[in-house]
C-alpha cells in the first residue's frame, strides 16, 4: 500500500508561520496591555514545560479576549492561535480563530480575516469537517487573491487542494495543486514544491493517470535528494514508496521491488516506522506476486508487528488482508480465513468503507461459504460509496456556488450603480459607433453605386455619340455621292435632251415627230430615276431618325430569342426621336431594359407587352406582364426597381406601377419632351 504521507506537519507549520508574516511594531494605543500581553507572549514562546506553556498561553487569550480590538491586538491573537496550534490544543485553536474572525470582521482587517479562515479550515480538517475546511480555505484563497499575496496564496491552494483530494475531487484537488505548483516554482520554494509534488503523484495516481503519477513522484524525489544537502527534513524513501505503490497498479512488480528496496536502504524502524512498515509489507506483496517467497510470511508479520505498535488501524487491515492472500496461495484456506475474518472485524469496527470493501473483497474470495453473503455486502457498499463520491464531487462545486454568490450578495450598492453605468455607457457607445458604421457604409456604397451609374451613362453617351458621328460621316458621304449622280447624270442627260428639242421646235414632218417622241421617253427614264433617287433620300433620313428604335427593336428581339414568354411590341412611328435628348433615350432603353431583366427573374411570365408612344410634350413607355406580380406597397423595393424609379425621376417624369398577386404587373412610364412636367398619363 502506498502511505500517502504529505508531511502533514511541516505544511500546517508553514500555514501558521506564514500566518505571523504580516505582524507590525505595536502603537501607542493600549500601550499596557498589549505590552503586558507581549512580554507574556515572549515568555510562552521560551517555555519548555507543555503545561506551563499552556497556562501562559490561555492567559493571554483570556486577556485578549477583555482588551480592545485593534490591529497589534490581531496580530497578537493570530500568534496565539499559532501557538496552540504547535501544543496540539484544537479546541482553543477553535475558540481562538472564532474570536479573531470576529474581530478582523469587525475591523475590515483582510489580513487577519484571511489568518482567522485559514485557522478555521485547519480545525475543521482536523476534526474530519472537510465541506467545513473547504469553504473557510475558500475564502481565505479569495482574499489572498485580492491581496496579490503570492506565498499565502499559493499556500492556501495546496491545503484547499489536499482537502479537495480527501473528498473525493480529485479534478478539483489537480487544479488548486497545480496552481500552487506553479507559484511555488515562481517563488523557487523548495519545500513546499516536494508537498505539493507529492500530493499531484497521489492525485493522479487516483485519477489512474500513472504515467503522469510517476513523473510528479519523481521530481518530489529529485526535489528530497536536493534539500537532503542542506536539511535532513525530507527523507526520499516516501518517494519511492509512493513510485512502487505505481508500478504495482500497473502490475509491473519488478519495477515496484526495485524502488521499494531502495526505500528501506537508509531507512531504520525508529525513523518513521509507519513507512517502514509500508515499505517492507508492500516488498512483500510484490514477492508473492511475483511467487517469490523468500522471506514470507516473515515480512508481512513484522510489518504487521509495526503497525501493531503505533496502533495504525487501517495498515493493520492491510497487513491482515495480505497474510490472507498469502497463506491463499499456500492453500491453507483456515488461516486465510482466519486473517479475513480479523481484517473485516476491524473494518466493521472502525467503520472505514474503504477498508471494509477491500476486506469483504478478501473474504469473498478465501471463504466460499459466505462468498454470496460477501459479495452482496459488496456490491451494496461498493453502490453507495459511488453515490457518496458523485455527491462528495458535486459538494465543492456548490459550497464554491454559495460562496460566491454570498460574496457577490455583498457588495455595495454604488459599485453596481458604477457597474450599470459602465455598461449603460460602453453600451451606448457600441451603439453610436455601430449606427455611424453602417450609415457611413451605406453612403459608401450609394456613392459607388452612383459612381458606378454615371459611368455607364457616359459610356452608352458616347457610345451613341460614336455610333452619331459614324452615321453623320455616312450621310455626308452619301450626299456626295447623290450630288455627283445629279450633276453628272441626270442634269447632263436633261441638257442634251434640251438641246435635242430646241433643234426640233421648227420641224414638223414625220422623223421630227419620231425624234420628240423618242425624247419625251428619255424625259420619263429620267423622271423615274430622280424618284428613285427622292426614295432612297427618304428612307435613309428615316433610318438615320429612328437609330434609337432600331437599338430598342434589337434588344426586343433578343428578348424573343433568348427566353419563353411571348414579346409583342409597338413602337410610334410618329415620334420626333431628334427633339428628344440624348438622356431620355438613355434612360428609356435602361429602363426597359431592366424591366425586361425583373421579369425574366422573378415574374414567370408567359407574355410581355411592350409600347412606346409619344406627343408633342411627353414620351410614354409601358411594360406589361402576365406573371406572378407583387406587393407594390412593401418598404423594400428591389435594386433593379429602385433604378427604374430612380432613372424616371432623373428625367423629371413619373412612374407608375400597379401589380396583384398572381395578376401581373403594369408600368407606365410618362418623360416630358423638354423640362415641362406632365400632369396626365395616357390611357391605353
Amino acid at each position: 500500500m502506498k502511505t500517502k504521507i504529505f508531511y502533514i506537519t511541516i505544511l500546517y507549520f508553514i500555514i501558521f508561520l506564514s500566518c505571523s508574516k504580516d505582524r507590525k511594531e505595536f502603537s501607542s494605543s493600549n500601550s499596557v496591555t498589549i505590552e503586558t500581553i507581549n512580554k507574556t507572549l515572549a515568555s510562552s514562546k521560551k517555555e519548555n514545560n507543555p503545561k506551563v506553556k499552556k497556562a501562559l498561553i490561555d492567559s493571554i487569550f483570556r486577556n485578549i479576549q477583555y482588551s480592545k480590538n485593534s490591529k497589534e491586538l490581531r496580530n497578537t491573537l493570530s500568534d496565539v492561535v499559532f501557538e496552540y496550534y504547535f501544543l496540539k490544543s484544537f479546541k482553543d485553536i477553535d475558540k481562538s480563530s472564532q474570536l479573531l474572525l470576529q474581530l478582523s470582521k469587525s475591523s475590515k482587517d483582510s489580513t487577519n480575516l484571511a489568518v482567522a479562515y485559514r485557522s478555521r479550515a485547519f480545525y475543521f480538517n482536523n476534526i474530519k469537517n472537510i465541506d467545513s475546511s473547504f469553504n473557510y480555505y475558500l475564502k481565505a484563497e479569495k482574499i489572498y487573491s485580492l491581496l496579490k499575496d503570492k506565498n499565502n496564496y499559493a499556500n492556501v491552494l495546496l491545503n484547499k487542494g489536499l482537502v479537495q483530494y480527501k473528498g473525493g475531487d480529485n479534478l478539483g484537488a489537480e487544479l488548486s495543486l497545480t496552481k500552487a505548483y506553479n507559484i511555488f516554482s515562481e517563488l523557487k520554494d523548495d519545500l513546499r514544491l516536494f508537498n505539493t509534488l507529492i500530493a499531484l503523484g497521489n492525485v493522479a495516481d487516483e485519477l489512474n493517470e500513472y504515467e503522469k503519477s510517476i513523473v510528479y513522484y519523481s521530481k518530489a524525489l529529485d526535489k528530497a535528494f536536493e534539500l537532503s544537502k542542506t536539511d535532513n527534513v525530507l527523507n526520499p524513501s516516501i518517494c519511492y514508496n509512493n513510485l512502487g505503490f505505481v508500478y504495482i497498479r500497473q502490475k509491473n512488480y519488478n519495477k515496484a521491488m526495485e524502488n521499494f528496496k531502495k526505500g528501506l536502504k537508509n531507512l531504520k524502524v525508529d525513523d518513521d516506522p509507519d513507512l517502514y512498515a509500508s515499505l517492507v509489507d508492500n516488498l512483500a506483496y510484490c514477492k508473492m506476486k511475483t511467487n517469490d517467497f523468500t522471506g514470507l510470511p516473515q515480512m508481512f508479520f513484522k510489518s504487521l508487528k509495526i503497525r501493531d505498535s503505533i496502533q495504525s488501524r487501517p495498515n493493520i487491515i492491510l497487513s491482515n488482508i495480505h497474510l490472507s492472500q498469502y497463506f491463499y496461495l499456500k492453500n491453507d484456506k483456515v488461516k486465510a480465513i482466519a486473517y479475513a475474518n480479523k481484517a473485516l472485524f476491524l473494518s466493521e469496527k472502525d467503520k472505514n468503507p474503504l477498508d471494509l470493501l477491500a476486506s469483504l473483497h478478501q473474504a469473498a474470495e478465501v471463504d466460499s461459504r459466505k462468498a454470496i453473503e460477501y459479495n452482496r455486502k459488496y456490491i451494496t457498499l461498493s453502490d453507495s460509496l459511488q453515490v457518496a463520491e458523485r455527491k462528495s464531487k458535486d459538494r465543492f462545486a456548490r459550497i464554491q456556488l454559495e460562496t460566491d454568490e454570498i460574496i457577490q450578495e455583498n457588495q455595495g450598492l454604488a459599485e453596481k450603480n458604477r457597474n450599470l453605468l459602465y455598461v449603460f455607457v460602453v453600451t451606448f457607445i457600441l451603439v453610436v459607433l455601430l449606427f455611424v458604421v453602417r450609415a457611413q457604409r451605406a453612403r459608401t456604397r450609394e456613392l459607388l453605386y452612383k459612381q458606378a451609374q454615371q459611368k455607364a451613362n457616359e459610356d452608352i453617351y458616347n457610345l451613341m455619340m460614336s455610333q452619331q458621328a459614324i452615321i453623320d460621316e455616312s450621310r455626308s458621304k452619301e450626299k456626295k455621292r447623290l450630288a455627283q449622280d445629279l450633276h453628272d447624270g441626270v442634269l447632263g442627260r436633261m441638257f442634251g435632251l434640251r438641246l435635242n428639242l430646241d433643234s426640233l421646235n421648227s420641224s414638223t414632218d414625220e422623223e421630227a415627230v419620231q425624234k420628240r417622241f423618242e425624247l419625251l421617253n428619255e424625259l420619263k427614264t429620267i423622271e423615274q430615276d430622280i424618284r428613285e433617287i427622292s426614295h432612297d433620300l427618304n428612307r435613309e433620313k428615316q433610318v438615320l431618325i429612328n437609330n434609337f428604335v432600331s437599338i430598342v427593336h434589337n434588344l426586343l428581339e433578343e428578348q424573343k430569342n433568348a427566353f419563353d414568354a411571348e414579346v409583342n411590341y409597338t413602337i410610334d412611328n410618329t415620334v420626333n426621336w431628334d427633339k428628344i435628348g440624348n438622356a431620355i433615350k438613355i434612360n428609356l432603353y435602361r429602363i426597359l431594359q431592366e424591366g425586361l431583366q425583373n421579369i425574366n427573374k422573378y415574374a414567370n411570365a408567359k407574355n410581355i407587352s411592350v409600347e412606346i408612344k409619344g406627343d408633342e410634350e411627353n414620351v410614354y413607355l409601358k411594360i406589361k406582364d402576365d406573371g406572378v406580380g407583387f406587393d407594390v406597397n412593401r418598404k423594400s423595393k428591389g435594386i433593379g426597381m429602385q433604378n427604374m424609379i430612380s432613372r424616371t425621376h432623373d428625367c423629371k417624369g413619373i412612374i407608375d406601377i400597379t401589380s396583384k398577386k398572381d395578376e401581373g404587373t403594369k408600368i407606365v412610364i410618362t418623360i416630358p419632351i423638354e423640362t415641362k412636367q406632365p400632369t396626365t398619363i395616357p390611357q391605353e
